[in-house]
């Protein structure tokens, strides 16, 4: 479920255009008034504010926004304002280029390839293209090392039924062909990387539950047993991306508010990027995990607009 708010009169994109094009005029920027706009308009709203302040005033919405914001204020409300498929494709894309190839960079590719649809992934690999010229897929082999980059360029490749439909045959065979991979330590294995990449997330999910059933742990704990390598952190994060996505988040959350200083970057691609998914269920996965209140921790360690805006996208009135 949602944590964002629309309200139940929404202005018209030419009207939310004006309140915008006055919100970024004169000596300082509007802040709250952006925060107010932007924040409470969903995928489809944002695209025709988009559209319509582009048409009005010649202009795009996004490089106003970066030049009348700064900080990890701007960039989470530009994450905010892309087209979903966009705004992933450039998290991907950044993740790709980035000097660390950790598990912190490389579970964006995991997210967008697992967390998502699989027509949403279709829809990012095309605006990859569209934007950088080349493909996800081309990108990952170049910048990513092997094992990883069998596992991660596998996941991108998929194309999965998206219907609830499962063998409950086929899933006790394929956890066996899982366990005998990860007994072996072969997390590389073709077998282990062709089940976790074809399979619809249903018959997964089935295949996960038949592993803890007939061996008595699961999956993800075996998989950690063999290592704290790259790989075996790639593999446990599709794992939980594919079987439940907000116990995924909810972990990428906690990590990036614990200890000394924020991994703003983390905390504001997991809110942005699930507040029209299932935040909600993020926040209840946080607090049975934690016994602590995400809402809190997020407030604790924000400030300024910056929090205000993520408070927003969980459903607070700002």
């Amino acid at each position: 479920m949602a944590t964002m708010r629309v309200p139940e009169d929404v202005p018209s994109p030419a009207q939310d255009c004006g309140k915008l094009k006055k919100a970024f005029q004169g000596w300082g920027t509007d802040e709250k008034e952006i925060i107010r706009i932007l924040g409470r308009r969903n995928a489809g709203q944002r695209k025709e504010i988009r559209d319509t302040y582009q048409k009005l005033y010649k202009q795009s919405l996004v490089d106003v926004l970066f030049s009348e914001l700064s900080g990890d204020f701007r960039k989470a409300v530009i994450l905010w304002a892309y087209d979903p498929a966009e705004r992933d494709a450039r998290l991907a894309n950044e993740a790709l280029k980035s000097r660390r190839k950790s598990i912190t960079e490389l579970q964006v590719i995991v997210e967008i390839a697992c967390a998502a649809s699989p027509h949403h992934l279709v829809a990012v690999r095309k605006a990859y293209c569209t934007l950088f010229d080349t493909s996800l897929e081309e990108d990952i082999m170049s910048n990513v090392p092997q094992p990883v980059q069998k596992i991660l360029a596998s996941l991108v490749r998929s194309y999965r039924y998206d219907k609830e439909v499962v063998d409950s045959t086929l899933a006790k065979l394929e956890a066996a062909k899982l366990h005998d991979a990860i007994v072996a330590k072969k997390l590389d294995d073709e077998e282990l990387v062709l089940v976790l990449s074809i399979r619809n997330m249903f018959q997964l999910r089935e295949t996960f539950k038949c592993y803890k059933d007939n061996y008595g742990k699961s999956i993800d704990q075996d998989i950690l047993d063999c290592g704290k390598g790259i790989l075996e952190s790639v593999i446990k994060v599709a794992i939980w991306c594919i079987d439940t996505p907000e116990k995924h988040f909810a972990e990428v959350i906690r990590t990036s508010i614990v200890g000394l200083g924020t991994d703003e970057d983390s905390l504001s691609r997991a809110i942005v990027s699930r507040a029209e998914i299932d935040l909600m269920k993020v926040r209840g996965e946080y607090f049975e995990a934690n016994k602590s209140s995400m809402d809190i921790a997020v407030t604790d360690d924000t400030s300024g607009d910056y929090k205000d805006f993520l408070m927003t996208l969980l459903g607070a009135n700002i």
